[in-house]
Parts: C-alpha cells; structure tokens; sequence
C-alpha cells in the first residue's frame, strides 16, 4: 500500500480520478492493515511482549512510511503509541532519518522514472497491489511507455 501511494504521491503513475481511487484505496487498505496490527500488539509495549524484538523491527519501516504519507494510526491508538516509543530507539531513529533523506529526493527522481531514463520494477507484489486496486492502466501505460519492467528474465 505503501508502495502503491508512492507510485501516485512521487512518480505520477497516475493523476486525477484515477490517483484519487488509488489514494483512497491505499488508505483503506493502510486502515486495515494496522487494525490488525493493533490486534496483534493490543496493549503491550512491543509486538514480542515487554522487550523489542524481529516482530517490532519488521514492522517499524512500514508504520513509519505510513505516518510520512499522513496514512498514520490514530492519535492515542496502541499503535500510534507503539510507533511514538519506536521512533526514540536510536537505531531505529536512525533508519527513520535515512528514510527521510531519501523521501525528500523521491520527486526530483520521478522524472527518471517516468521517461524511460530508468524502468520501475513490478514485481507480483507491485503488480498484484495495482491491478487489485484500479490501477490496470498505469501497467498498461508504464508497458507502452517502456517505463516499467517485470523482473529477470525478461521476455
């Protein structure tokens, strides 16, 4: 979800009506998905109990990447608490922070991307998020325009 709301937000697949449905649905899956991360941590400080573990730091990235698209759990949710003790951890401020750096230079390669200069790879995970989310066309125009691939081999 995240990937596909970076798609619209930096490389412009899509604009218009059809960015507007691929946002939304993003945000709706994105409202799932920590739904059910909020089922899984319920009240504990840490995905594995007391102590920050695999299960945490797996998750840190994808929360994070969320709360920078305003797509963030709600204000006072176990989640949004979970992601506030997270983000002080030094190592994963630190990963945060590099995020951030390379968020900010995301627009100024939208251009590469979008003109052919370089091919965005659409692995089954990319691919399977576009279709099942309205975004048939941005394939079929990134195909035609040569400005996305499939992964090795290709055809």
């Amino acid at each position: 979800m995240n990937w596909g709301f970076g798609e619209v937000l930096w490389f412009r697949r899509a604009t218009g009506a059809l960015a507007d449905q691929l946002r939304t649905r993003a945000a709706g899956q994105t409202r799932t998905l920590q739904a059910w991360l909020e089922q899984r941590l319920e009240e504990a400080v840490w995905f594995g109990g007391n102590d920050f573990g695999w299960a945490d730091a797996a998750a840190a990235p994808m929360v994070n990447r969320s709360v920078h698209y305003g797509l963030g759990p709600e204000l006072g949710t176990p989640l949004a608490r979970w992601h506030a003790r997270v983000r002080e951890r030094p190592s994963v401020a630190a990963t945060f922070a590099e995020f951030d750096v390379a968020a900010a230079e995301m627009a100024a390669a939208s251009d590469l991307y979008t003109s052919g200069g370089r091919r965005r790879e659409y692995r089954d995970h990319r691919l399977e998020w576009m279709v099942k989310s309205g975004g048939i066309e941005v394939v079929l125009a990134g195909l035609r325009d040569g400005n996305i691939r499939f992964p090795w081999p290709e055809g």
